[in-house]
């Protein structure tokens, strides 16, 4: 069989100088933007012992990474495994996951956005090799409901790809850990990421639970209006939110998953809401440190580097103190849009104290 392109990568690891020196300890970035699909989203993986049984070498290099693993396994369970269609509901970056993951398999894919997708995420899914991309509601929620009751009863080879609530999706983004073990000088001392709908970070709980690092901090992050996760463990039960009124989209699920609100309320973990601001402050601040665009979904972890904010979160680090962050994603960021957030957010640096070693503080906002 020739060999056959990953469609995923190990992504690297790298220690930031100007985030570090921002936020008082070593900071790591794990940079889950360069991903092919653009986020973390190209590790989810589905029932990997399937594959290795019966498809040779795609089985190997889909193991445990990639929607491409939930894919195929769905084929198995259909008559006529020729004429599958996949069709995912997402935001954007699942979707462009999906379709990334069904092209390089030989099998179109169908995704369902809802209306608040921008024309450039939409266009990124079509260039990627999506058979079609509807739009419908207000909400992912609204979309995945409408994939599942109308659009899925129309074609009887249809195959429904979850873009965050499955297990073996959790555990293909728990490899994520398995390479920070392996890059990081020593065991972290914290490590943070963006809560969506719970992909990712029931993903880096499990890796740490197979890592035995269950006593390291993980502040879970999220902004305000897409608050499912702080809002349930607030309530003390799981609660769906009535909309999303975030810019940051791509964490724009009503509702958390089940065991994303267990994993909540475990000792070590930490419920951190930011706003949209200091969340397009990451964004910007991020570009100007480290020549890097991403998403706001990116920037709310990438925030609590900046002013202070993470000693205030997590007081006991010190100098050399190692702390994950993982950058979950960048497709849906232009420079258009990192302008636009700098000229209607930039105010937020003034709420803030700034170091003046820091690059990013001299390209702030001058309001």
């Amino acid at each position: 069989m020739p060999e056959i392109k990953k469609p995923w990568v190990e992504t690297p690891l790298i220690e930031s100088a100007a985030l570090s020196r921002a936020a008082g300890c070593r900071i790591f970035l794990k940079l889950e933007n360069l991903q092919p699909a653009g986020s973390f989203k190209s590790r989810s993986a589905f029932l990997t012992q399937y594959l290795r049984a019966c498809l040779g070498q795609k089985a190997e290099f889909l193991s445990n990474r990639g929607i491409g693993n939930y894919l195929l396994q769905r084929i198995e369970d259909l008559p006529d495994p020729s004429s599958v269609h996949f069709y995912s509901s997402s935001g954007g970056n699942a979707g462009l996951a999906c379709v990334t993951a069904a092209r390089s398999l030989g099998y179109p894919a169908t995704v369902i956005v809802p209306e608040s997708t921008k024309p450039r995420m939409i266009a990124k899914i079509r260039t990627a090799g999506a058979t079609d991309v509807i739009q419908h509601g207000a909400t992912w929620k609204e979309a995945d409901t409408y994939l599942q009751q109308e659009v899925l009863k129309k074609d009887s080879s249809g195959v429904y790809v979850p873009p965050f609530d499955h297990p073996d999706i959790w555990e293909g983004s728990s490899t994520l850990v398995d390479e920070v073990n392996t890059q990081l000088p020593g065991k972290s001392d914290a490590i943070f990421c963006s809560v969506g709908g719970g992909g990712l970070f029931n993903g880096v709980m499990r890796g740490l639970d197979k890592h035995s690092w269950t006593d390291i901090p993980v502040l879970a992050m999220e902004t305000h209006g897409a608050d499912s996760l702080a809002s349930s463990l607030n309530a003390g039960k799981l609660v769906t939110l009535p909309g999303i009124t975030s810019i940051a989209t791509s964490l724009g699920a009503t509702r958390v998953a089940d065991q994303t609100f267990e994993y909540g309320k475990r000792k070590n973990v930490k419920s951190v809401v930011l706003s949209d601001a200091e969340a397009a402050m990451g964004c910007w601040r991020l570009a100007d440190d480290e020549r890097m665009l991403v998403e706001t979904a990116s920037g709310v972890s990438l925030a609590v580097c900046y002013d202070g904010r993470l000693k205030k979160l997590i007081p006991g680090l010190g100098h050399d103190s190692k702390v994950v962050v993982v950058v979950c994603g960048g497709s849906n960021m232009t420079l258009e849009m990192l302008v636009e957030y700098k000229q209607t957010y930039g105010d937020v640096e003034r709420l803030t104290t700034s170091d003046l070693d820091v690059p990013s503080t001299h390209t702030a906002p001058d309001f």
